[in-house]
């Protein structure tokens, strides 16, 4: 037991250091999620603006001010684009040399990308919020539980976003070539997990279908909901509760997924 956890915390720690690597990445990657952050503050203070009352799908000013900036701040923490690690080892044959570690690869790469998301949190998280709060009045919490319930849902976030990204990269598998999937899952994530506007301004129903229906939601909607105190405490356990339900769904599979793509390999005789 000591030395599983020794060797995932040795995975989880050269994730961070690969990531510490770019540090000129990392300062032009803030610098375009700041002002990407300026443009979608804008606009939703137009439609807030525009809405009666000053409230939009539920959400005031500050409220909406406070949902793009730290949006903006765990775009990269849940690193919802940009990871094809998996597929490009399938596609080059490279997986064959993860199979022979003792580590699972479903294991490895998610202790990997926790380390990710740890360095993300650092530099990638805090330079959006600082300048949104610089430049927009924010919202800050007012209920004790809000705090720790949004860093569960951070966590929970980055592990379900992980399980999806896995899923679309073993696609590989059997299709060789994964492009196709992960550019779906990049044009259509961003959309149904609430980057760009509130999934509450869409209609309840739709609102609601996709919430239980799908895990994406769950990657920035509910965190930033509960962070901005959107709902009354109990639909805001309620929501970190089926966020952890679709993270728990999205490994799981990823790791049956795994199992049948190694069953396919063999029968192949690679």
């Amino acid at each position: 037991m000591r030395a599983s956890v020794a060797t995932f915390g040795a995975l989880m720690w050269s994730g961070f250091r690969r990531y510490a690597t770019y540090r000129q990445a990392t300062v032009a990657g803030s610098f375009t999620n700041i002002v990407f952050g300026f443009l979608r503050c804008y606009v939703l203070l137009a439609v807030a603006a525009g809405a009666a009352g000053g409230v939009a799908g539920g959400y005031d000013a500050r409220q909406l001010a406070t949902f793009v900036w730290v949006g903006q701040g765990l775009l990269n923490v849940v690193g919802l684009w940009g990871w094809n690690d998996l597929a490009e080892r399938i596609r080059t044959g490279d997986i064959a040399a993860d199979l022979l570690r003792p580590v699972p690869p479903v294991t490895a790469y998610l202790a990997a990308d926790l380390g990710r998301a740890g360095y993300q949190t650092l530099t990638r998280f805090v330079p959006p919020v600082i300048v949104g709060a610089l430049a927009f009045p924010l919202v800050a919490p007012s209920r004790w539980q809000t705090v720790p319930l949004f860093a569960a849902s951070v966590l929970l976030a980055v592990v379900g976003c992980y399980g999806c990204r896995y899923l679309v990269n073993a696609t590989a598998y059997w299709l060789g070539d994964a492009r196709g999937p992960l550019m779906f899952w990049t044009l259509s994530s961003g959309v149904l997990a609430g980057l760009y506007f509130p999934l509450r301004l869409l209609p309840e129903w739709l609102t609601v279908t996709l919430w239980v229906a799908t895990p994406i939601p769950g990657l920035l909607q509910t965190p930033l909901d509960v962070l901005v105190e959107r709902d009354g405490p109990a639909l805001q356990a309620g929501l970190v509760g089926l966020q952890a339900v679709w993270a728990v769904i999205m490994v799981a599979l990823a790791g049956v997924v795994q199992r049948r793509a190694e069953r396919k390999l063999v029968v192949q005789g690679g």
